[in-house]
Formats: structure tokens, sequence, C-alpha cells
């Protein structure tokens, strides 16, 4: 089945009419402040510009978050990261 133009905008909206657990989370935490204390965590500085961009850290800390709120294991938290970003 093929979504149409506006059928993630409507998912959306009908989530954020449910008070969808995401937008509460992000309403109350102010993730960024997480940032400098994640961005520490890195242990090699990258040589060069080659290959894929590393991941935001603070998105992972976002997964990481809802996987242990929700159980989830590695495999269904990668399949479910469109709704986080």
């Amino acid at each position: 089945m093929q979504l149409g133009f506006f059928d993630l905008d409507n998912r959306y909206a009908q989530l954020s009419k449910l008070k969808d657990p995401l937008e509460e989370l992000n309403r109350v935490i102010d993730w960024n402040l997480f940032a400098d204390l994640l961005a520490e965590t890195t242990t090699k500085p990258r040589k060069n510009a080659a290959g894929r961009k590393p991941f935001d850290r603070v998105m992972l800390f976002k997964m990481l978050v809802l996987q242990r709120m929700n159980n989830l294991s590695d495999d269904r938290l990668w399949s479910t990261k469109s709704g986080i970003d």
C-alpha cells in the first residue's frame, strides 16, 4: 500500500490528540541537557569524513530511554525508530 502525501501528517495529528507519550516526554525533558555529557563518551576522533556520519548521541540516548521504558529488544527498537526524531 502506498501512503498518500498527507498520511504521515494525519497520523501525527491523530497521535497528538491521543496524548502521544513521545510528545509528552519531549515536553517534559530537555534532551539537550545531556548533549555535553554524551559528547564526552567519544573516545576516538574521526580521522576523515569518509563513510556514514555517526548517529546523533542525543537521539541514541532517547532511544535507550524508550527501549527501557517499553521493554523493547534491540531489533524491535530499531524497527520503530522513525517516530523518535
